[in-house]
């Protein structure tokens, strides 16, 4: 006998503006809660001392996440000048120190160099694995840790604006990209020191900060009734992702793991993900298209 899962069964994203000092897994906590859900995860780490989008996967919508990990991202950040800190943030100890203020002009002029593909070294306080151990817990524990370098993109590095001791930035950037590296190494650019002051997450892939809620205007929904106000569809993280339309006969096959047959398969790369919809444009499989048919990877039960 099958045990029935304990929670409602809610599908769907929430796209949380997480709190200053905020840790991500417990955000998916506390929103899992609050919408008693079955299920719960989160689509990329948010450093505590950062704010800003945090899309949060409930039920169904966990099947997603993956997508969303890959998806691009935009941040706002400052950079103080002045002191380096062994984490790169405000929250390290001060391991060097400089006079050295660059200037408007200086900073623009550094920027054409950290935009488009570029080699990066991740933070050795990061959530990176090392020998099966996390990085950060290998340097907190004083262990050396030496990361390798690994090609990222940044799409946009703007500066915004600048102050005697201070420089704010905008940035888009592809997945793997660390804010606190790219203030380190255009410090370093700058013969400055300096280290991340402000952190804060605009967008990831489709999700957008005018969209998100803040953890009190979520509680607010949740005590009035509305909740579903702040969900936003399955389909969400999915929206670059090529569509099928089968019918309701084609849906159950799929949803008991059976392949089907098309009639223009050549419409579909075989090494691209495809996402097929029923005619109540519910999310039926995440599959690939190959020798003629769709084979259900992933299968939404909604």
């Amino acid at each position: 006998m099958t045990r029935k899962r304990k929670g409602n069964s809610v599908h769907g994203w929430v796209v949380l503006d997480k709190p200053y000092e905020a840790g991500s897994t417990s955000m998916v906590g506390k929103v899992r809660w609050l919408y008693q859900a079955q299920k719960a995860g989160h689509a990329g780490t948010l450093d505590p001392l950062a704010t800003g989008i945090l899309p949060i996967a409930l039920g169904e919508a966990t099947k997603t996440v993956p997508f969303m990990m890959d998806a691009a991202k935009s941040y706002d950040f400052t950079v103080t000048w002045g002191a380096t800190t062994d984490t790169q943030d405000a929250e390290g100890k001060v391991i060097a120190e400089s006079s050295a203020r660059p200037t408007h002009e200086e900073i623009k002029a550094a920027l054409p160099e950290f935009r488009g593909a570029i080699e990066q070294v991740p933070p050795k306080f990061s959530a990176i694995k090392v020998d099966g151990k996390r990085a950060y817990d290998l340097a907190r524990g004083g262990e050396a840790v030496e990361l390798k370098s690994r090609q990222i993109r940044i799409d946009r590095f703007d500066l915004i604006e600048t102050t005697a001791d201070t420089a704010t930035f905008s940035v888009d950037c592809g997945k793997g990209t660390y804010i606190r590296s790219l203030a380190r190494d255009l410090a370093a650019s700058l013969n400055a020191c300096g280290h991340v002051t402000m952190l804060r997450r605009t967008r990831v892939g489709p999700f957008k900060l005018t969209e998100s809620f803040t953890l009190d205007a979520l509680i607010d929904l949740c005590e009035r009734g509305a909740a579903d106000e702040a969900l936003r569809p399955v389909v969400t993280a999915l929206d670059d992702i090529p569509v099928l339309a089968v019918t309701d006969q084609d849906a159950e096959n799929l949803k008991h793991g059976r392949a089907i047959g098309l009639s223009s398969p050549h419409s579909y790369n075989p090494n691209d993900w495809v996402l097929a919809m029923g005619p109540d444009d519910k999310a039926v499989a995440l599959g690939y298209v190959r020798g003629g048919e769709f084979s259900p990877k992933r299968v939404f039960n909604l």
